[in-house]
């Protein structure tokens, strides 16, 4: 089907209006009219190639919702007019043991990203959710609690599944003592699933500037990393702690903080780190990881668990023609705490 979306023509470029042909239905696949899609921080990296790995023409946006308006023969899930949500990833080989574990994002083979990534079977450049429809394998639609408020699902579908799986993974539940680094749109997100999960939680800021922001999101505890005592008193006082900031910093300051045992989990950066010495790692049995987003399992999981906790991101709704505003404003941290374009504003 022939669709319109906005996109980056080169990198670097300003995203445009841009026409382009969706693939014909398969027996596996669903096909949507997105209502809304959210605005993440990799979309900025992947249309500027920060990483080096971008492709163009570029649709971004991998994190959508949108009603049914045709399924595959074989579609078994799904009929016209469900409401369904699409994260970061549209496919993987479905046959590799990480796939078998429904952990499809460390595909053997590498997953299909939802846009800059090339379809299994055609080889065409796939395309994201800043446009008006979209078709994606019926594994990897996934259904949307119905008491959430429609308008602000899009960004769990990154954001969500990005702090949710790390505090999945190391254990956190009732009593933990869970840190979060950088309060932005993916550490907002960490604080009020991990209280959500029972925790114990301490935002750590640069300056007081976010206290207060972070205890309306329900943190207990707000630490100023530059207040050399304060961090000194804050050793060995969590089990996990996520570190969500997006650009090169010094994560060897958080390490001291750590219990025995402890897990720093990098979401956020991608690329190179400071160099880190092994003595907090060594004699604190403290470990310094990474994590991506989730599997589908864990996905649908994750959008359960908001739907009956009501979790929801902070957003501010925006037309289709503020993107590159958007993307300025989100350079400069000027959003609290993510940005969802409402998709009616995309002429048909």
């Amino acid at each position: 089907m022939k669709t319109q979306g906005y996109a980056a023509l080169k990198a670097g470029a300003p995203l445009t209006p841009f026409t382009f042909e969706r693939r014909a239905l398969r027996d596996n696949d669903v096909a949507m009219e997105i209502l809304y899609c959210g605005v993440c921080h990799s979309d900025l990296h992947q249309a500027r190639n920060d990483w080096g790995f971008g492709a163009y023409p570029m649709v971004p946006g991998h994190e959508i919702v949108g009603r049914v308006t045709d399924v595959g023969a074989g579609v078994k899930r799904f009929k016209e007019g469900d409401i369904v949500a699409v994260g970061c990833m549209v496919d993987s080989c479905q046959t590799c043991d990480q796939c078998r574990q429904g952990e499809e994002q460390y595909c053997r083979e590498g997953n299909t990203p939802t846009y800059a990534g090339h379809d299994r079977i055609t080889g065409e450049l796939t395309q994201g959710g800043y446009s008006k429809h979209l078709v994606v394998r019926e594994e990897f639609a996934l259904s949307v609690p119905d008491t959430l408020e429609l308008s602000k699902v899009a960004p769990l579908l990154c954001a969500g599944i990005t702090t949710y799986s790390p505090l999945r993974t190391w254990g956190v539940g009732p009593g933990s003592r869970v840190a979060v680094v950088g309060l932005g749109g993916l550490g907002h997100m960490a604080v009020k699933l991990a209280v959500g999960m029972g925790a114990t939680v301490t935002v750590i800021g640069r300056s007081g500037a976010k206290a207060d922001d972070a205890r309306e999101l329900g943190a207990d505890h707000y630490l100023i990393s530059t207040d050399e005592e304060a961090m000194r008193q804050a050793q060995n006082s969590f089990d996990v702690i996520i570190d969500s900031v997006p650009v090169r910093h010094d994560v060897s300051l958080y390490m001291p903080l750590l219990d025995v045992d402890g897990t720093l989990v990098m979401v956020g950066q991608i690329g190179p780190i400071d160099e880190q010495s092994t003595l907090p790692l060594v004699f604190g049995r403290r470990r310094l990881a990474g994590s991506l987003i989730g599997g589908i399992a864990e996905t649908q999981e994750m959008l359960d668990f908001c739907g009956r906790k009501n979790i929801l991101p902070e957003c501010e709704i925006i037309n289709i023609d503020q993107i590159n505003e958007a993307f300025e404003r989100m350079e400069r941290s000027d959003v609290r705490y993510r940005f969802v374009i409402d998709m009616a504003s995309l002429s048909a």
